[in-house]
């Protein structure tokens, strides 16, 4: 199997892409959900003053820490890139697009737009835009988990494809151990046949 660049991206240096690149962001978006529910539930109670603090730190250091991290994908990684059909580029885009949504928080918590709105309107413009990046967050996901050969990207390397495709080739009921061993061996015996070849 063929992976994304977003699932590579994930898959390299483990664990800290998926930290840095997944982790971090959704689990403070995670947070800052949390954070939205329970101030629009106490709004009129006068009890979500540290609701809406917990949600501004938290809608600030999202949006700087994700812009950051977009802004050194585009400058090292994203030149890179090969695509892999068009689920890779839906993935990676609608990752990068993440950062609009992400940035409209904290500007908007840092007061730099916005700033004449109600409350309410504010609360409102901050549900937008959290959902819009939960939405797309999701297809960068879900579009990144996808074979990129299925959406006709053809590998330049053969021998990887038949490497990784050959678990799913082995002969039914044949436990892993087995077929990694008798892969083994074959390899030996053509190893050993070539030598007698040369001779």
């Amino acid at each position: 199997m063929v992976m994304t660049h977003y699932m590579e991206l994930l898959s390299l240096n483990q664990p800290y892409n998926l930290i840095l690149y997944m982790v971090i962001p959704m689990g403070l978006a995670e947070l800052l959900v949390a954070m939205e529910f329970f101030t629009m539930y106490h709004m009129d109670s006068g009890k979500n003053a540290g609701f809406k603090a917990v949600s501004k730190f938290v809608g600030i250091v999202l949006g700087v820490y994700f812009t950051a991290l977009v802004i050194y994908f585009l400058a090292k990684i994203y030149p890179t890139i090969k695509w892999r059909g068009y689920a890779d580029v839906i993935a990676i885009y609608s990752y990068l697009i993440g950062v609009i949504p992400l940035l409209g928080i904290a500007l908007l918590e840092l007061n730099l737009i916005y700033k004449n709105a109600s409350e309410r309107a504010k609360l409102k413009l901050h549900f937008c835009l959290l959902i819009f990046f939960l939405i797309v967050g999701h297809v960068a996901m879900i579009f990144g988990m996808v074979d990129p050969t299925i959406t006709g990207y053809k590998a330049e390397n053969g021998a990887m494809d038949m490497q990784m495709n050959m678990p799913m080739n082995m002969p039914e009921g044949m436990p892993m151990h087995d077929h990694h061993n008798m892969m083994m061996q074959n390899m030996s015996d053509d190893n050993s046949t070539n030598m007698h070849m040369h001779h």
